[in-house]
């Protein structure tokens, strides 16, 4: 059994677990074993598997106060607007609430309805499409008061989760989050040698242009305190009025968590 299962991991560039069942339901045959591989998809789709995958979607699922966010790889942005791409992303969506897990290899390795993992089910998918097909991300949250957003061209994802507020609210700044890409809930997530780092150039760059240390360090002030504007949620200007940050939109409701994925094919 063992020799089989390499002799046909070398032959089909399968894994190995793919290749045991395979074996298993051929009788341990092993031309008819290569015969179910191919049948399913996972010869063609290790051939593909050294070929970038740089377009592709993300989906959100929401059941109450739990939500699951993916992101799921193609080589084209064709494959990425086919119906069977789309309902494998959100077959996969509705896996990761299942499964409630934030590790890429456990969810990998996730029961689908149909009893495949879920690594499974992609690499047949991908030998169905033709194109290497790569499961790039996942996100579980659980919380108060949830809410998910997707952009329109299915590339941009955001999973947001308040301590209190309203359903707009959260949806407000699910908006916001996918459109202004904060990269931090609070200041002091913010790696401080960043900011010693990013201090420093900004006074040199100051001195450099004839300003005297007193007036570099004020103007140093405003620029590191805009650095925070433009990188800190509740300090961004709130996207759907500018007039306000997101902190003073959401009052005393605050931001316990937020996860945002965007695939970029640059």
């Amino acid at each position: 059994m063992l020799e089989s299962i390499k002799k046909l991991r070398e032959l089909t560039g399968a894994g190995m677990m793919d290749v045991k069942k395979a074996l298993s339901d051929a009788g341990n045959d092993e031309d008819k074993a290569v015969a179910l591989l191919r049948e399913r998809g996972i010869v063609k789709a290790a051939k593909k598997s050294d070929r970038e995958a740089k377009e592709g979607l993300v989906r959100f699922v929401i059941d109450g106060h739990r939500a699951a966010l993916v992101e799921v790889n193609s080589e084209t942005d064709f494959v990425a607007r086919n119906s069977d791409f789309q309902a494998l992303v959100e077959q996969l969506a509705q896996a990761a609430l299942r499964a409630g897990t934030e590790d890429l290899d456990a969810f990998k390795n996730a029961r689908l309805d149909n009893g495949e993992t879920v690594g499974t089910e992609l690499a047949a998918a991908a030998g169905r499409i033709g194109e290497n097909l790569v499961l790039s991300r996942v996100a579980y949250l659980e919380g108060q008061n949830v809410a998910g957003y997707v952009h329109s061209n299915g590339k941009i994802g955001v999973l947001v989760d308040l301590s209190g507020g309203s359903e707009q609210q959260a949806r407000d700044v699910a908006l916001h989050i996918a459109a202004e890409r904060p990269l931090y809930l609070s200041r002091s997530e913010v790696n401080a040698e960043d900011i010693e780092k990013e201090r420093e150039i900004l006074t040199n760059k100051a001195i450099n242009e004839g300003k005297n240390p007193e007036l570099a360090a004020k103007i140093v002030g405003g620029q590191i305190g805009k650095f925070y504007e433009e990188r800190v949620l509740p300090e961004q200007k709130f996207v759907k009025d500018n007039s306000v940050t997101v902190g003073h939109y959401l009052g005393d409701t605050g931001i316990r968590r937020f996860v945002r994925f965007e695939i970029s094919s640059s």
